[in-house]
């Protein structure tokens, strides 16, 4: 049984998603707190598996609360916020903390029927989170040499990387640590609209590729990450020798939108052995059988390691079905990415 604290000032919010978690027969919501400060003595009164927290709250916001949190009595934090570019701001922010997920906020009652079974998830993998690998990835990056690139430009190869819980911060090492001429990268990361959008542009301010969210038929080029916006699939295209990608809206895949299946077999059929793979840490099986396919493709594979994981979910059912080349720890894969990528242009 998952024990859940929400905190949120408002009562009708802690109305809601108490009502909606009670019907997980393995979740129980043992207790709400209107603010940080009743927050903080029903933890230790408590100690929840899980707590649920709201950005912006009076006497304490939750960004202030959570850094406190995570240095006296670290355990899973979830975000759950408004649905807005400041709102996508400040959970990037609280996720750099060390919050392992993000989550919007329910409104109307289509959206908290949207919302309900993705938050149960998000909850059950976030019990199971190694909340010290959070929140550390990104310092130890900016100690990190980058990795070099033995040719200027590499026009004909595409690098996919698919993550979910625990992602944010493992993109953020590995595209800090890769050169500004890289090929061209596609990404899909498991939030909602605008916080892909904002983790695009903090991702943009930091590291020497351009990073920015993807645009229906943007070109796939060396120098460029392209980030899958929140709520749509992406694909990756070819036209003659210029790869492309395609931004459509869809059923869940895996249970998401966008999914990292969805990319890796379009990136399968679009580059084949053209491509890297990389799947990392993340709660369930999105993008196992699409590492696979990409690897029958011919691609390269790459799946991170138990050790590095914040949820090893991902990785661990892409390695059960053969789909990963190579397992490597979160520091060794940017390396080995430029290796891969050396290796197919000599």
């Amino acid at each position: 049984m998952v024990k859940v604290l929400i905190v949120d000032d408002s009562a009708i919010v802690r109305q809601v998603l108490s009502r909606e978690l009670d019907r997980a027969e393995d979740i129980q919501v043992i207790g709400t707190a209107p603010d940080p400060f009743v927050a903080r003595d029903k933890i230790v009164q408590l100690r929840p598996d899980v707590v649920l927290l709201d950005i912006e709250m009076p006497r304490m916001d939750g960004l202030t609360f959570l850094k406190k949190l995570m240095k006296h009595f670290p355990l899973p934090v979830i975000i759950v916020s408004s649905l807005t570019s400041k709102g996508g701001e400040l959970a990037l922010e609280a996720m750099n903390a060390g919050a392992v997920e993000v989550m919007c906020k329910p409104g109307s009652a289509l959206s908290v029927n949207d919302m309900s079974e993705s938050l149960i998830e998000k909850i059950r993998a976030a019990a199971w989170a190694r909340v010290g690998n959070t929140g550390r990835q990104g310092q130890e990056a900016t100690i990190q040499t980058r990795v070099k690139l033995s040719q200027a430009r590499m026009t004909n190869t595409v690098i996919a990387i698919g993550a979910s819980t625990g992602g944010t911060q493992a993109i953020q090492e590995l595209l800090t640590r890769m050169p500004g001429n890289s090929p061209g990268i596609v990404i899909v990361q498991h939030m909602p609209e605008q916080f892909t959008a904002s983790l695009a542009q903090r991702l943009n301010q930091i590291c020497e590729l351009e990073v920015r969210e993807a645009r229906n038929n943007d070109s796939v080029m060396p120098g460029i990450a392209l980030v899958a916006p929140g709520n749509y699939h992406l694909l990756l295209k070819r036209s003659g020798a210029r790869f492309f990608v395609q931004t459509k809206t869809g059923p869940l895949i895996c249970g998401h939108r966008p999914s990292v299946e969805v990319l890796f077999k379009s990136v399968a059929r679009a580059a084949g052995r053209n491509a890297i793979g990389v799947i990392l840490t993340g709660m369930g099986k999105d993008g196992a059988s699409g590492l696979l396919t990409m690897l029958n493709n011919q691609a390269r594979t790459i799946a991170q390691d138990e050790q590095s994981c914040v949820v090893f979910g991902m990785p661990k059912e892409a390695i059960k079905l053969g789909g990963a080349e190579n397992v490597l720890p979160l520091s060794r894969i940017p390396e080995k990415i430029i290796e891969l990528v050396n290796a197919k242009n000599v």
